[in-house]
């Protein structure tokens, strides 16, 4: 990565411009062109420096569902476990941690029912016991992460 490439990620953690070539507006800030914008983005995905680049949508809010969940995985079953729970196109995101309840992830479904029915295919596929964690309480915290 270099200074260019910390800055575009810097500036879009902030958000991207709602027009119709928001690329375009991103080139003028860092002084470069749109062509070269995108080019960076796709590198970078394609290094894993980025594991994902898109829009957060509040699923609730357009009518869909969304939980966070957790499972406890053996060390060993971890990869295994991990690519199965990210080929859902529901898994938003899926994160280790250092706990009994080892694997985390966010479900975004079209309805609020379909979020028992992922979860009955994710236990079926895994063969493991998914903790449904819904939201009681939503707080904002702007994440920003600099680079």
């Amino acid at each position: 990565m270099d200074k260019t490439d910390r800055t575009l990620i810097n500036l879009l953690q902030k958000g991207i411009p709602v027009c119709d070539r928001p690329y375009e507006q991103v080139s003028h800030a860092l002084g470069i062109t749109e062509n070269e914008v995108l080019t960076r983005l796709g590198q970078l995905l394609d290094d894993r420096v980025l594991t994902r680049f898109g829009p957060m949508y509040n699923a609730e809010r357009l009518g869909g569902g969304l939980t966070l969940a957790a499972m406890e995985v053996s060390e060993d079953d971890f990869d295994r476990v991990a690519a199965i729970v990210n080929a859902f196109p529901e898994v938003a995101h899926n994160y280790a941690r250092d706990h009994r309840l080892n694997m985390w992830f966010v479900l975004a479904t079209e309805t609020q029912d379909d979020i028992a029915a992922v979860i009955t295919r994710i236990e079926q596929e895994t063969g493991l016991t998914v903790l449904n964690l819904p939201k009681q309480e939503e707080f904002h915290v702007g994440l920003y992460l600099p680079v």
